[in-house]
């Protein structure tokens, strides 16, 4: 098995059990402990892992945001499969809401050209791509921009949702368990966030099989406020059942 491989390996490893131990992984990957140092040396370096006695834990579970650059390439195909399953939740045209996020922004790239869609959005890398878009309306909330995540969080970003009430919102999450619901390091984030899912008649998430179970700094909204959630083949079977029980419909892609 090459570097690489062993790498991605642990990383998998480490978001499914929410931590690897440094014997447990040198027995189950057939190399020395110490190769399995240097892995997790390597991995902290790239910001997927913070190093912890004996072993390492995915930064999601510590409440580290990691940067948009990061967020594109984990889980990609997962993204990909998620985004296009969402294409069925869109309305027969009529509004939408677009929230920041990697999932988002593809299912933006994806949306039907041969539809009119008035589109709510406070992330500029989701308005970069709908701008030019002959049958697309957009709206593109003002506030202050975070660099995380580039999108538009505040008072006034806040202020002008009040002003809409859109078909569906299509909403990204950092973490979401059936206790907590959706939750995201950033208070300014998760306020936005909820507003958006206030002001829409139906509230779809998009989320990839690792943010279940993740609880985060800030609370968004209860699992009873969201309507479909969509996500990969990853999300364990129970948990699915648990969090259906809890209100929305679970689609796994």
């Amino acid at each position: 098995m090459y570097a690489t491989e062993r790498h991605q390996q642990i990383l998998d490893t480490a978001r499914v059990q929410g931590r690897v131990d440094v014997a447990g992984l040198a027995r189950n990957l057939a190399v020395t402990p110490e190769t399995v140092r240097r892995d997790l040396s390597a991995l902290e370096r790239r910001g997927v892992l913070r190093r912890v006695h004996g072993g390492a834990i995915p930064v999601e579970r510590l409440g580290i945001e990691r940067g948009i650059p990061d967020r594109e390439t984990h889980s990609a195909g997962q993204k990909e499969r998620i985004a296009r399953a969402a294409l069925d939740e869109l309305p027969d045209g009529g509004s939408i809401i677009l929230d920041a996020g990697t999932t988002t922004v593809r299912l933006a790239e994806l949306l039907p050209v041969d539809r009119e869609f008035t589109v709510v959005t406070h992330s500029i890398p989701v308005a970069s791509i709908l701008i030019s878009r002959p049958n697309i309306t957009l709206h593109l909330l003002g506030g202050v921009v975070r660099g995380r995540t580039l999108a538009a969080v505040g008072d006034w970003t806040r202020a002008q949702i009040a002003d809409v009430f859109a078909d569906v919102a299509f909403m990204g999450t950092n973490g979401l368990s059936v206790e907590r619901g959706l939750t995201t390091p950033d208070l300014a984030e998760a306020s936005i966030k909820r507003a958006l899912i206030e002001a829409s008649r139906r509230t779809v998430v998009l989320a990839d099989h690792t943010k279940f179970g993740r609880e985060d700094f800030a609370r968004v909204a209860p699992l009873a406020a969201i309507d479909t959630i969509i996500t990969d083949t990853g999300l364990d079977v129970e948990l699915s059942e648990d969090i259906e029980n809890a209100g929305p419909r679970v689609v796994m892609v």
